[in-house]
């Protein structure tokens, strides 16, 4: 798998785009900038937005190649992020040490995801926010007829409402919904997707 994603960050083109994906570039700034993570970043279009306006900035993904552009997206903004190549369930950061965690398509298998949400709820500040964009379980049939759509082979990686409920369920829901999206994010995501989106304010 990793080599998949070291050959598709090694393309001309950015896989997903240089610009920000479209829920993060509408909410994050609601947000008081402070520190923020972004697990599995890929080529760091969101990182580097974030640390454009002002946050601290972690990141982590498995794919060195996909480091590698993210750095050089961050120096041609001006700006800094720190950046790993860690694998999910790799990845070590201080407990409550993040205002925001930002996952953004975000796919694994549920053995994994069932790890990771409490990880990353570890490492979020109590009063703290997951801003979470991720294709949903719909999502499979679409892509079955375009594949340019993009997204996990089994609609198992793919989310549910009920499913963030049970991930989080101690959380404050602030916006949860499904949507048809039109994706126009590089040659990965192109065409009509239906995603879940998600905002959750851990209690204090």
């Amino acid at each position: 798998m990793k080599e998949f994603w070291d050959e598709r960050y090694s393309q001309a083109e950015f896989a997903y785009g240089e610009e920000p994906n479209v829920f993060i570039k509408e909410r994050l700034p609601d947000f008081q900038p402070g520190k923020v993570l972004f697990p599995a970043e890929g080529e760091g279009r969101n990182s580097v937005y974030a640390a454009e306006l002002g946050w601290e900035v972690a990141a982590f993904d498995f794919s060195s190649k996909g480091k590698e552009r993210a750095d050089k997206l961050a120096a041609s903004k001006g700006v800094s992020i720190d950046y790993q190549v860690k694998g999910i369930l790799e990845e070590s950061y201080e407990a409550e040490s993040f205002d925001v965690i930002c996952l953004t398509y975000v796919h694994f298998p549920p053995e994994i995801k069932d790890e990771m949400h409490p990880r990353l709820d570890r490492y979020l500040k109590p009063g703290g926010h997951i801003i979470l964009e991720a294709f949903s379980k719909e999502h499979r049939e679409l892509n079955k007829v375009n594949p340019d759509l993009g997204g996990p082979p089994d609609a198992s990686m793919m989310y549910s409402k009920e499913e963030i409920k049970h991930a989080f369920g101690n959380y404050e829901i602030v916006e949860l919904s499904i949507e048809m999206r039109h994706l126009n994010e590089g040659f990965g995501h192109v065409g009509e997707g239906s995603v879940i989106r998600f905002i959750g304010r851990k209690p204090n």
